[in-house]
């Protein structure tokens, strides 16, 4: 599946590392597999994006301009029956709400100003009700450029039947400032993990001199499956780095309360290499 590119059309456009377009490849491919094998099951399925952006992104260096995670969505051969797009900068909402418009002025789309973990109720409240007549099944992607989505927004969120792919960004923040992040009148991790004893846990995984960026991936693991996620290991999350340094950046992990959703997973993750194609 190759990255196609867009050309400029002059709305703003912000910038993004090149490892962007093996991210976008992974969610693209997950949000085929779900809309169109979910379609005949469900009476309606509802895209959330928690950290639109402006829905164009730039990779950073060059003139090469991408679509972002909601075109993406938008963009499916069986579309989504309803779209939720939270984004917090007004330049980039913006610049996305006039791209959706005129890209797709039929779709469903409902859109939210704000930080997400402000504004949890009311993407919750955007969501349509689940009954026996209209059964509501959401998938909801997470995009954070740091560790700054609390994982009460995430438990808020899993109120509804909702599968996420959440970007743990272990490597390029937590890592980065595990000295800061470690202290303790530093909450930073207690709002990611929604675990104020997680110090106690990682004093111990030091034993085994397992890496900082592991260790929070499988605790983040751990945490969802207190929300009754199925329990996933390491294996089952993708790890991108960087193209220059080989760098780990952050895993993309997948949560869902149903054993269907790992199989669509497990084939993304096979077919995610540029040069493979997936037919749906």
């Amino acid at each position: 599946m190759e990255t196609e590119y867009i050309e400029d059309d002059g709305l703003e456009t912000p910038e993004v590392g090149s490892w962007a377009e093996e991210k976008y490849r992974i969610v693209g491919l997950y949000d085929s597999l779900f809309s169109t094998g979910m379609k005949r099951k469900w009476d309606c399925r509802v895209y959330i994006d928690l950290y639109s952006a402006a829905g164009h992104a730039r990779i950073k260096g060059t003139k090469k301009i991408i679509a972002g995670s909601p075109l993406i969505a938008l963009g499916v051969p069986n579309p989504f029956d309803k779209y939720i797009l939270c984004e917090k900068k007004p330049k980039l909402m913006k610049a996305l709400q006039q791209r959706v418009s005129r890209n797709f002025p039929a779709a469903n789309v409902s859109y939210v100003l704000g930080d997400c973990n402000e504004k949890a109720q009311d993407i919750l409240a955007q969501v349509p009700p689940h009954s026996k007549g209209n059964t509501v099944l959401s998938f909801c992607f997470v995009d954070p450029f740091n560790i700054g989505i609390e994982f009460e927004t995430i438990r808020l969120l899993a109120s509804k039947i909702m599968d996420f792919v959440i970007v743990l960004a272990v490597g390029m923040d937590a890592t980065r400032n595990e000295v800061q992040y470690s202290r303790p009148n530093n909450t930073q991790i207690d709002k990611f993990l929604g675990d104020t004893a997680w110090r106690i846990s990682w004093k111990e995984a030091q034993t085994s001199k397992a890496p900082f960026r592991h260790f929070l991936a499988q605790k983040y693991a751990s945490q969802m499956a207190g929300l009754g996620y199925v329990k996933i290991s390491m294996e089952k999350m993708k790890e991108v780095k960087s193209d220059d340094k080989n760098l780990p950046l952050y895993h993309l992990a997948f949560f869902s309360k149903s054993a269907i959703g790992y199989k669509f997973w497990e084939k993304v993750l096979k077919y995610s290499e540029p040069q493979q194609s997936l037919s749906f």
